[in-house]
């Protein structure tokens, strides 16, 4: 099968896709695992350090391997650092829930909750065609999101 063949099948971020998933799922499951051996703050404490320190190996493999490409602008940053708050204060959050007596079954759902989120953002701010499945899955989220009250 020729490469333009196979894009038909799969665009060229599926992948990258796949393994964020799996990596984010794991990272729930431990997170569940952890919550009830670790306070909140000190687990998201730990969870973001390590995260950090796994992401400057990957800063020096790149700089050291000879593939540095990284660039930054102010507003790069600026929006980088409103992403890490969501990160460590969503970290906070499901120690949490966890620690509450949270169920792990109830992170797809809240996970789907923000992924409605970013639907309609992508909708309403970055243009983004409103197809008859995205709406599906929105309404969809959020019903799923409202029926973890029970």
């Amino acid at each position: 099968m020729n490469p333009s063949d196979q894009n038909k099948f799969m665009s060229n971020w599926f992948w990258y896709a796949v393994v964020a998933a799996v990596l984010y799922g794991a990272h729930q499951i431990f997170t569940k695992l952890a919550a009830d051996r670790i306070s909140d703050g000190l687990g998201g404490f730990v969870v973001e350090g390590t995260a950090a320190l796994t992401i400057l190996i990957y800063l020096a493999w790149l700089k050291f391997g000879g593939q540095w490409n990284q660039t930054a602008s102010a507003p790069g940053i600026y929006y980088s650092i409103l992403t890490g708050i969501c990160v460590g204060i969503g970290t906070i959050f499901f120690f949490l829930l966890f620690q509450k007596g949270g169920p792990l079954s109830a992170v797809p759902m809240i996970l789907a909750g923000g992924a409605a989120m970013m639907a309609v953002a992508g909708i309403f701010f970055f243009k983004e065609a409103p197809s008859l499945p995205r709406i599906l899955g929105i309404v969809f989220a959020i019903t799923g999101l409202f029926l973890l009250r029970k």
